[in-house]
This record gives C-alpha cells, structure tokens and sequence, in this order.
C-alpha cells in the first residue's frame, strides 16, 4: 500500500516513506491510496486477541512495507503491562453510558497510544529507507502531544525532540509534564500566542526549503509526531475497532450492529481516526463531533463554511480542544471529495489567506451524513463533570465532559461509545472548580489556590474518593523544572530555536 497526498494525488510513495517524511514539501498530508477492508468475520476473530495483537492487526493493513512481525514485536513493547497497565483501552460501562477510557498510558491520555508506538515506525523508516541522518522531531502542542511525544522519544537513538507549546494555554499539570521533561536529546519551549500559532509555525518550517535544507547539511531531517504524521494517526484506528470488540463482549451491543462515537475534538485526528475504522469496517453509526467554546468545527459541519476571520479564541476548561486551525479537516475533505487534491488545495490556499473558506453542497451533505456536532460551553463542562460524578460516582476530565454532554444531547438510537482522552487529574483546578460550583475565571479560594498541582489533586481525590491518581502525576511536585524559556509564537523564532538546539 502506498500513500498519496492531499495536494497532489500524483505523489506515491511507501509507508515509511511517509511516516519518515511526516509532511509533503507542498503543505499536504499524506494518507493510503486506498482503504484496506475488514469483514465482520475478521472482526469476530479480533475479539479474542489481546489489544496488543488487535493493534497490531489493524495497522498491518496499513503498513505493508512492515511485516507483521515486526509490528507484532512494536505492540507488545509499546502497549506494554509496565506502560499501559492490564488493559490498555478498557471500556467502562457508567448507567448504561459506555467510556473507553484513553488515558492508562504513561503521560495519561490518548496521545500515548499513537506516540508510544512512533518512535519504534520511525527509526525503523529510516532503516527500511537506508537513512543514518539524525531525525528531528518537531510538535506543537495544545497539551497532551507535547507530553506523550517527549516520553516516546525521550533518549532515543538518533533522534532529537523540540516540543512548543502555549504560553498560559495549558492546564498546569501539562506544563509541569513537558517541562520536568528528562532526556539528553529533548528541548521544551513556550511560545507567546496559542495553539494555531505554534502549529502553524512548525508546519511552515517543513517547506520552508532553504532551512530544511541547512539542516541536511548538518546531517538532520524533519519529521513530525503531530497527527499531520501518518504514523501518529493510524494507531488510533485500531482503538475503535478494540473498543467494538470489547462492547461485543460486554453485551453493551450486538455483535454486527452500529454504535455511535462521541469526541472531544480540536485537531480532528481522533475522530478522524474513528472515521477510517468506519471505512475499512468497524460497525460505525454516525460520528459525533464535540466541540468546546471554540466551536469552529462545530459551525464548520453544520453550514459547510470554515471561518476564523473574526471569531474569537477562547481559552477554556478544555486547553486541549482550545483550537482554531484544525490540521486534519484537510484529509477529512479529500476523501468527501473524491480525492480532489485541486479543490483541497485551494480551499486551504484560503484559509491561509483570508481565514475562511466554505466547501460545495454535494461534499456538505456527505460530511453530514457521517457527523453529527454540537459545542459545549465552558459552564455547562464544569456542570457536567458534576453531575456525572453525583448520578454515576465517575470523575471524568472537562474534555470528557464535553463528549459526554454532546452524546447526551445528540444520542439517537444506537449505542454510543463516549472517547475520555484524558486522565482528570490533568486538569485538576477545573475539576475542583466543577465540584464546588466555581465558575470559569474566577478566583479559587486562596487556601486551594495556594495548592501545587499534585497537592491540589489529592485534595480532588479525598472530596471524590477517586484515589487512582496515576504515578506519572503524582510526582511532578518533586522533579526539577529544566525548560523556562518563552519566545515569539513566528516561524523565524521557532526556526531559531530549533536551529540553536540541534546545534
């Protein structure tokens, strides 16, 4: 199987091709020239493998330039016990309501599955395309990637990881993860501005040809683990299709029949991810996108117009979700319309310039007839987070929250399976706000607000008999801060970062 891309779908090349690249030197994004097919027989067989063997067997479809037994021996140690726990992506039955719980890896949340993996596809890309160049890895995070990347690729061999993320964007317990991040070939800077503005300014460097090639003077390439990159995103497919297996199993849903998904979405890879394993076969009804305050994705799907130009950004319980720009609509639009690489490329070409762009009615009403969205605001997030606790004894995260509302709202008549991305103690002074009625953007009492992170969740876990705090939260009180630096939220100022890093 070999992959094309968004804005030329005269392009062809492998899988590890692909994944090494990250990005195509146009801008666009690579994705396979066609869709394997899963039949419900393949299915049944699944249901008794482990998730390590499941996810193996999804992304095999995928990555034909793997064998399978290399990717078998890339699950098994990615989605280890000593990572991952038992069950990696358990689902969880709360009054009828099935959570697949996303957030049991090592930086607890969802982006653990795809980047514990990614360091194993890459540097066996690189072996697989005869490269020794060191690989720079670039992200911009809202959060979570940001943390899981630097654990999957903390002093791997032949790589370097530059992670940038929001000044005063993420919760405090995500800026402490990145932050106290250990490892010899890692770096962690804030950029002044938002999420779009790191995006966009990493994604600039990778066709911006006279740095790039600079540093392949040096001896380093480019590459990404934002779920621009292949190998980031087909991971996820397989945790839909787990959690069908295991809804299977549990009686929450007959064998064959659809379920309906609720996401918590920003950069629109997770339910994209659901999207695909709906084409290649997982019994999937309609895709429920749930948007926060930023509800560009939310206004975008209901009237087919994608416009930024005079909204405003809100920061919100939810920083994960706190984005404008959303990367993977891209790849979204060119299978709904029929791989037009021309149409996509201009649609995007307009957004860059004039922050807005509206697709034809026949790609609308197929985006309609998969999604469904709805948005959430940020006081009824936090009331959510409550009311879920009070009715079920279940302490879920402000982005859980805000999937669960919009599968409360949007339901229908299919099961629903409700994606938790995160684990709550991420975001612990939202959830403390949610149970004590605290509105967003006003003070905390002065005794809580003098709490450190870790402080604070224990006091949550003492008021919501929630004692499962994970290890990796836990102890971020007593590691020491190695990254402070801040810088302007441009290309330039990110090229020079990076540039003085690799150096």
């Amino acid at each position: 199987m070999n992959y094309t891309c968004t804005r030329d779908n005269s392009i062809s090349i492998s899988a590890s091709k692909a994944i090494l690249a990250g990005i195509s030197p146009d801008g666009g994004l690579f994705l396979p020239e066609e869709f394997p097919k899963v039949s419900l027989d393949d299915i049944s067989k699944m249901r008794s493998m482990t998730y390590p063997e499941r996810a193996a067997y999804i992304i095999c479809l995928f990555l034909t330039d793997f064998t399978n037994d290399e990717l078998k021996a890339y699950t098994a140690a990615a989605y280890s016990k000593s990572r991952f726990g038992e069950i990696p992506a358990p689902v969880i039955d709360i009054g009828g309501e099935s959570i697949l719980e996303l957030f049991h890896g090592p930086t607890s949340a969802f982006k653990d599955f795809a980047l514990q993996l990614l360091p194993y596809l890459l540097t066996a890309s690189a072996k697989k395309q005869g490269i020794n160049d060191k690989i720079a890895i670039l992200v911009a995070t809202s959060g979570d990637t940001g943390k899981a990347a630097l654990e999957g690729f903390a002093d791997v061999d032949g790589t370097g990881i530059c992670v940038f993320y929001p000044y005063g964007g993420t919760s405090e317990i995500q800026r402490l993860q990145m932050t106290t991040q250990q490892g010899k070939n890692v770096l962690v800077t804030a950029v002044k501005g938002n999420f779009d503005d790191a995006q966009s300014g990493v994604k600039a460097i990778f066709t911006d040809k006279a740095y790039t090639d600079e540093l392949k003077e040096m001896g380093i390439r480019l590459s990404s683990a934002n779920s621009i990159n292949w190998g980031r995103l087909v991971p996820q497919v397989a945790y839909y299709f787990s959690a069908y297996c295991d809804m299977a199993n549990a009686g929450a849903v007959k064998f064959g029949d659809e379920i309906n998904i609720a996401v918590p979405t920003g950069n629109f890879g997770n339910i994209l991810a659901a999207w695909y394993a709906k084409q290649i076969g997982t019994p999937l009804g309609t895709l429920f996108c749930a948007s926060n305050e930023n509800r560009v994705l939310t206004d975008f799907i209901n009237t087919g117009s994608y416009d930024i130009s005079n909204r405003e950004f809100v920061l919100t319980p939810s920083p994960s979700m706190d984005i404008l720009v959303s990367s993977n609509v891209e790849r979204q639009l060119f299978e709904l319309t029929g791989r037009n690489a021309e149409a996509i490329a201009t649609w995007m070409e307009e957004l860059k310039a004039n922050k807005s762009f509206t697709v034809d009615a026949e790609t609308l009403s197929k985006l309609q007839a998969d999604f469904k969205s709805d948005s959430v605001d940020s006081e009824t997030c936090l009331n959510t987070i409550k009311e879920v606790l009070d009715k079920h004894n279940y302490l879920i995260d402000p982005h859980t929250a805000v999937a669960y509302k919009v599968a409360e709202r949007l339901h229908g008549e299919n099961p629903v399976l409700i994606a938790s991305t995160a684990h709550w103690a991420k975001f612990g002074e939202n959830v403390y706000r949610a149970l004590h009625s605290i509105a967003p953007g006003q003070p905390l009492p002065e005794s809580v607000a003098e709490l450190s992170g870790c402080a604070l969740n224990d006091l949550i876990a003492s008021e919501a008999n929630s004692h499962n705090i994970p290890k990796g939260l836990a102890e971020l009180d007593s590691l020491p801060i190695r990254f402070k630096d801040v810088i302007e939220g441009n290309t330039s100022a990110i090229e020079e970062a990076v540039l003085d890093f690799l150096k």
